[in-house]
């Protein structure tokens, strides 16, 4: 799960206003990483949204932002080069270390891959970096536009098109790419690496990958993006380079919530306070993990399910998994069972105690079961009936005798 997302301004090299994205995990972030697009991309590009999906799913807040002159960012894209789009990583770093906290993570795309790389000894917070589809050098990226070095060279500037879209290209920016040596970069870091690519990338060829991974000190890793494209289009091979990033990174990531561990299961159920906020606890069901939190109306987070939908879902598991198991002894042609559960507090009895606004309220669970199958009304109504058996329905409406004691602490 994950907060709605906050958009961020801030200045630019160029002095032009940048557009910003924060997307922030629902609960306490661990640790916050930067993402860096590729070469005439913008921050909204859809792999970019999936990878920083798996990112929140585990704990790290993410900014990621239009360099000048593109997407929702001020600015003209012709009067950037390379260096500014190094000096644009700096000030998105400095405004998370402002108003949240430095960057520990930094993840570049493309050309962001290869920014990432060159900018990061000048991030000292930095704990690791990840590239994805990354050149190994800077020159590569003039192939964009091999057609056009000529015309930029006489002229100055050449309208080149990439991506389906025009822009001015600058002798300029030809000239400040000329300048960075980014294996030198890579040789000199002192945090861990990550090298994604995909071995069929047309765009970047996979022997960039290489060049990288082998210039880089340990610890290092590659990883390869088999059957990918270099803008990761489709959705499996986004989310998967957004969870090996995610996964590759914790073990290098300082936790800065500092949350309390999750316990042990010394019991068949043990709930615990994580420390973190007013409500949000680890939940132990055997080898099973996850959190239970309260929505942000009351003071939650909204990090995890409430207590009262830990108890609808047990209902509406429950109900299914009878049905399905009376429905197999039976050998009823039932394809797949959906349990909807609403839960309220309504009042206990009709009357005059209701209409002034009195009286009591009890829980009330509503079902909506939808059974799929060729089944015949006869068979349908068994079933219906057979949910309204389910162990835990019996044990909601029958109540139960709750013991309560004090451990030893």
């Amino acid at each position: 799960m994950a907060r709605p997302p906050q958009r961020v301004t801030f200045t630019g090299s160029r002095g032009s206003d940048l557009s910003g994205r924060l997307d922030l995990p629902a609960g306490p972030p661990r640790a916050y990483a930067l993402f860096a697009h590729c070469f005439t991309c913008s921050k909204d590009i859809v792999a970019a949204g999936r990878i920083v999906s798996e990112l929140n799913a585990r704990g790290i807040g993410v900014l990621r932002f239009d360099f000048t002159g593109l997407g929702s960012s001020e600015g003209e894209f012709a009067n950037t080069d390379f260096s500014s789009n190094l000096d644009d990583l700096r000030l998105a770093a400095g405004w998370l270390r402002e108003h949240h906290s430095a960057p520990q993570l930094l993840v570049g795309h493309s050309l962001g891959g290869t920014a990432a790389i060159a900018v990061a000894a000048d991030i000292p917070e930095l704990r690791a970096v990840a590239t994805i589809g990354a050149p190994a050098d800077t020159g590569h990226i003039t192939r964009l536009f091999a057609p056009h070095i000529e015309e930029i060279a006489g002229r100055g500037a050449a309208t080149v098109e990439i991506g389906g879209r025009c822009f001015t290209i600058r002798r300029e920016l030809l000239d400040d790419l000329e300048r960075h040596s980014v294996i030198d970069r890579i040789a000199a870091l002192g945090i861990a690496v990550l090298v994604l690519h995909s071995p069929q990338d047309e765009v970047v060829e996979i022997d960039n990958a290489t060049r990288l991974y082998e210039a880089a000190p340990q610890p290092k890793s590659f990883i390869a993006l088999d059957g990918a494209d270099h803008l990761l289009s489709r959705a499996p091979d986004a989310a998967y380079a957004g969870q090996l990033i995610a996964t590759w990174a914790e073990r290098f990531l300082v936790d800065e919530q500092q949350a309390a561990p999750t316990p042990a299961p010394s019991a068949q159920v043990v709930v615990a306070e994580t420390g973190q906020g007013a409500y949000l606890n680890h939940v132990v069901v055997g080898d099973h993990r996850f959190l239970a939190d309260e929505p942000r109306s009351v003071g939650g987070f909204d990090a995890g399910p409430s207590p009262y939908d830990l108890l609808a879902a047990a209902l509406g598991a429950c109900t299914s998994m009878t049905l399905r198991m009376y429905a197999d002894r039976k050998q009823l042609p039932l394809d797949r069972v959906t349990v909807e559960v609403t839960h309220a507090k309504t009042h206990a009895t009709d009357g005059s105690e209701v209409v002034d606004g009195g009286g009591p309220l009890i829980d009330h669970f509503q079902r909506r079961i939808k059974l799929e199958g060729d089944l015949d009304e006869e068979q349908r109504q068994s079933l219906l009936k057979i949910a309204n058996r389910c162990p835990v329905h019996r044990t909601l409406e029958a109540g139960a005798r709750i013991g309560t004691e004090l451990s030893g602490g």
